[in-house]
């Protein structure tokens, strides 16, 4: 397994990276680094697993991730080609005493606030993607502007959904191996019934040992997490087909329409027919 610490590589006329990641670069399983990162995805789409948020990512998706906050971006068919515009800077990287200034107090709050997770939305979304994409093309001082101005915006906007908070883990490199290992296993059989048994058997832990790891690291309990995949399955289906809601809620998963009904709504805040009505009424 890889480790769960990532080093970035900057160009020695850069003072932050800024870089297309294509398969097979994209595949980077749950990792952490010290910079923040601007992610633009380009092509593919999955599950995006950043700090203890469980969701979908797709090409446009734009994602802030503040510093040392884990994460793994997982495309959906391995078959897949996966890309991302990928910014990488460290807070302090233009020096303490700049990032200090009375101009840049926004910024600061921004950068250290407990908001460690965005999703970016709206008007927002398309400005710093196009933002994303001219720091890659841009060379000089033109590169620390770029970046200076999408923090400044996203540092005055609310246009983001805040996916994770104030998140933080100490995971060792032993540890790390059997998140991933807990993962590969969940993303494989998450379609089917899974028991506390045969995930803590693949972490080599008792039920209550890996209970504990599993809420420790990733903030939620196995079972929650393992239902926000199986949502996030059915949230694709209801988006990407007309198949009736009641074939979705069999294929992801579910054995009872009631408990998907319910866990649905508790994870989207919306019914399943909802949900899929409000992407209806963009495409028409």
């Amino acid at each position: 397994m890889k480790t769960l610490i990532q080093k970035i590589y900057l160009e020695e006329q850069n003072s932050f990276a800024c870089r297309t990641y294509r398969t097979p670069q994209f595949e980077t399983n749950w990792h952490k680094h010290e910079e923040c990162e601007l992610i633009l995805i380009t092509q593919g789409h999955g599950t995006a697993l950043i700090g203890d948020f469980v969701g979908d990512y797709k090409k446009g998706d734009v994602f802030f991730l503040a510093s040392n906050l884990p994460h793994w971006f997982r495309k959906s068919d391995q078959k897949m080609i996966g890309s991302a515009i990928v910014v990488h800077f460290l807070k302090d990287f233009w020096g303490d005493s700049f990032l200090h200034l009375p101009e840049m107090k926004k910024i600061l709050q921004f950068l250290e606030g407990e908001n460690n997770g965005l999703l970016l939305r709206q008007s927002l979304q398309k400005n710093i993607a196009v933002k994303i994409d001219e720091i890659e093309k841009a060379t000089g001082v033109q590169r620390i502007q770029l970046l200076l101005d999408s923090l400044q915006q996203m540092s005055l906007s609310r246009q983001y959904k805040v996916i994770t908070k104030a998140f933080d883990t100490d995971s060792d490199h032993k540890e790390n191996s059997a998140i991933e290992k807990i993962f590969t296993f969940s993303f494989k059989h998450f379609l089917n019934p899974i028991t506390l048994t045969e995930v803590a058997a693949i972490a080599d832990m008792s039920i209550p040992t890996f209970c504990r790891f599993f809420k420790r690291n990733i903030k939620k309990s196995y079972f929650d997490f393992l239902k926000e995949l199986r949502i996030g399955h059915a949230c694709k289906l209801l988006r990407e087909n007309n198949d009736p809601i009641i074939d979705i809620c069999y294929t992801s998963g579910y054995n009872s329409w009631a408990h998907f009904s319910k866990q649905f709504k508790n994870v989207k805040e919306m019914t399943p027919n909802q949900y899929r009505k409000q992407f209806k009424a963009v495409d028409e």
